[in-house]
């Protein structure tokens, strides 16, 4: 019966030492002290790195873009959107290009126009004559692709192999649009991925 006492009573003073100790604490330094010490023993390095947004330069024969006037902001709200569709298929936006790949990419947008205009003004709307027109270019015959989209248009994809990577696009009877990209965020190729995250 002895030992049993003293059990209960030794388990009765085991929360009250806890309460104790935390009541009292473990030293008289503070919290921020520490950070001070340490931030006077290692300065922050003035050359820090920090991620940084590519750099777009205006490319040969491009004008200078205005700047747009500063939107007025507007309060964000708290509200998480319920619609995640843009979440969902982000997987399936073609990663933009910047720097010298974006003046690639818009040297390489020009060649295809430029071939493919003399086919749009005489109304030659054939895949085959858009492949060849683009195969002339020296983009290789196995990388090109080119569908029918009605009567009067055609939609392509060239894939490119080095940056620009991929050059895309549509000629109608009113025009021919290209735009050239990087590939897509969970695919390997020019194709859009049927599935990611």
């Amino acid at each position: 019966m002895t030992t049993q006492r003293k059990t209960k009573a030794r388990l009765g003073l085991l929360p009250l030492s806890v309460l104790v100790l935390l009541a009292t604490g473990c030293g008289t330094q503070r919290a921020g002290d520490t950070a001070d010490a340490y931030r006077r023993s290692y300065p922050t390095p003035t050359g820090m790195s920090t991620p940084s947004t590519p750099v777009d330069f205006p490319c040969p024969g491009e004008s200078p873009k205005p700047t747009a006037p500063a939107a007025a902001t507007t309060p964000n709200s708290t509200v998480p959107p319920t619609d995640h569709y843009a979440e969902n298929h982000g997987f399936r936006v073609p990663i933009p290009l910047h720097g010298q790949s974006r003046c690639d990419g818009l040297t390489a947008v020009g060649r295809v126009k430029n071939a493919l205009e003399p086919l749009r003004r005489r109304g030659d709307f054939a895949p085959n004559s858009v492949r060849e027109a683009l195969t002339k270019l020296g983009y290789s015959a196995g990388k090109v692709q080119a569908y029918q989209d009605g009567p009067t248009g055609i939609d392509f994809l060239i894939d490119i192999g080095v940056s620009p990577w991929c050059v895309e696009g549509t000629m109608s009877r009113n025009s021919t649009e290209a735009d050239a990209f990087g590939g897509y965020p969970d695919g390997t190729g020019c194709e859009p991925p049927s599935g990611g995250h």
